[in-house]
């Protein structure tokens, strides 16, 4: 592994963020799915959460909208949503869902600086009634079209950017946020050896 690269890797990871994370319920679009995980890698998230309870589970991403992003990541798949919540219940002081509803939140009212998991939904039919109901509470992303609603990925970037903004003022890209060990594993799971340090 030439020094550059060795950098670059050891860079990344003192940037990748454990108090945020993506979940995406039953998102069909593998290519939406791709995107989302190109801005996640992008803003330092490493673990997204993919639920398929309505569709087949997805056997591959689409690799040209993700410039395959999904080897950075850690992908955690799931079929059952209550098992899915109590993981993140662990993981996360805060889960909030994407829905238009009279007691959503607008997403520049969540506080980012802690530990927050943001769940979108299909792309038809949202983020389901099950999932609100385990969750925090809802949020929206402010619009004044006439149309008031995004592509799941574009809304997703909105979001995860703002969570980025707010997390940057805070200092928290400034150190490791990832533990130590977590750090280690993942150099060696991106072909970091221990020779090269």
């Amino acid at each position: 592994m030439t020094p550059e690269r060795r950098e670059r890797l050891l860079s990344v990871l003192h940037k990748r963020q454990a108090g945020i994370t993506v979940v995406l319920e039953n998102v069909e679009d593998p290519h939406n799915i791709s995107a989302v995980m190109r801005t996640c890698d992008a803003v330092g998230i490493q673990d997204i959460y993919v639920l398929t309870t309505k569709i087949p589970r997805h056997k591959k991403w689409g690799a040209k909208s993700s410039s395959s992003a999904a080897k950075w990541l850690t992908v955690h798949a799931y079929t059952n949503a209550q098992e899915m919540i109590a993981v993140l219940r662990k993981q996360y002081d805060k889960i909030y869902t994407t829905h238009l509803a009279s007691d959503s939140v607008s997403l520049y009212d969540i506080d980012f600086t802690g530990s927050v998991a943001l769940i979108f939904g299909n792309e038809h039919s949202g983020v389901s009634e099950e999932l609100r109901a385990m969750a925090d509470g809802n949020f929206i992303i402010p619009q004044v079209g006439i149309i008031r609603s995004l592509n799941i990925s574009v809304a997703c970037a909105v979001s995860i950017y703002e969570a980025m903004r707010q997390r940057h003022a805070a200092g928290h890209y400034n150190q490791p946020d990832l533990p130590e060990a977590r750090r280690a594993a993942l150099l060696e799971e991106w072909g970091f050896k221990e020779e090269d340090l």
